[in-house]
C-alpha cells in the first residue's frame, strides 16, 4: 500500500504550482540577464569600433544588474512577507476575540465553494478543532506553503540566474569577431532567449510556442531600440 506522504509527493510532482515562486524569479532573472546585458552591449557596439568599451559596459551591466535584481527581489518579496505576517497576526487576534464569527466566516467560504450549509459548518468546525489558524490562513487569507513569499530564496534565484544569463552575452563580446558585433550579439541573445523560453515552458508546464513568441518579440524590440540609440550617438572610438 502506498503511504500518504508518497501519494502526496507523487501528486505534487504531476503539478507545477509548487515551482511558481522560484521559477518566476529564476526565469525573470535569466531573461533580464540575457536581455539587459545583450542590449547594453549592442548599444555600445553600435556606437563604437573598440572591443574594450563593449566588454567594460557588458561587465558593468552584468554586475550591477545581478546585484540590483537580487536586492530588488528581496525588498519586494520581503514587503509581501510583511503583509502576510500582519494579516496572520490580525487573524490570530480575531480568532481569540470573536471565535464564533470566525467560524461562521469559514463556513460561508466552504458554502460558497459548493458545500451544503450544514456540511460547510461541520467542515469548518472540524478544521477549526484541528488547526483554526491554519484553516483561516489558507482558506480566508489565501496564504499557504506553496504561495507564501520567501525573500532569500527569491533574491538568490534572481541574482544567480541574472548572472548566468548575463555571462552569455559577455562571452560573445570576449571571443567572437568584433566586426558586426551588434548583429552577432543579437543573434546569440535571441538564441539564448529562445532556449530559456523553452526550458521555462517545459518546467512550468505551459505552451512552448507562446513562450518563444513572447520572448522573441520583446527581446527584438528591446535590443533593436538599444541598437538605434547606439547608432544615433555613434562615437567611433577606436
Amino acid at each position: 500500500m502506498i503511504k500518504k506522504t508518497e501519494s502526496l509527493d507523487n501528486y505534487l510532482a504531476s503539478h507545477y504550482i509548487h515551482r511558481s515562486n522560484w521559477l518566476r524569479a529564476a526565469v525573470l532573472g535569466a531573461n533580464d540577464g540575457i536581455l539587459s546585458t545583450a542590449s547594453l552591449a549592442i548599444g555600445v557596439a553600435a556606437a563604437t569600433n573598440g572591443r574594450a568599451p563593449i566588454i567594460l559596459a557588458t561587465l558593468a551591466g552584468l554586475v550591477a544588474g545581478a546585484l540590483s535584481m537580487a536586492a530588488g527581489e528581496y525588498v519586494s518579496v520581503s514587503s509581501q512577507t510583511d503583509v502576510e505576517r500582519a494579516d496572520i497576526e490580525r487573524e490570530k487576534k480575531e480568532l481569540k476575540d470573536m471565535p464564533e464569527i470566525e467560524l461562521q466566516r469559514l463556513a460561508e467560504i466552504y458554502e460558497k465553494r459548493g458545500l451544503q450549509k450544514a456540511t460547510a459548518l461541520t467542515v469548518a468546525k472540524e478544521l477549526t478543532i484541528h488547526d483554526a489558524l491554519g484553516s483561516h490562513t489558507r482558506d480566508e487569507l489565501g496564504i499557504n506553503e506553496i504561495s507564501q513569499a520567501k525573500p532569500i530564496q527569491a533574491a538568490f534565484a534572481s541574482g544567480a540566474s541574472f548572472s548566468v544569463g548575463g555571462i552569455l552575452p559577455l562571452l560573445v563580446t570576449l571571443f567572437l569577431p568584433l566586426k558586426h558585433m551588434e548583429y552577432t550579439l543579437y543573434g546569440f541573445a535571441l538564441f539564448f532567449l529562445i532556449i530559456l523560453g523553452v526550458v521555462a515552458a517545459k518546467t512550468g508546464g505551459s505552451s512552448v510556442g507562446k513562450a518563444i513568441l513572447r520572448i522573441t518579440f520583446w527581446g527584438t524590440v528591446a535590443m533593436g531600440l538599444t541598437a538605434l540609440v547606439g547608432y544615433l550617438f555613434n562615437t567611433n572610438v577606436p
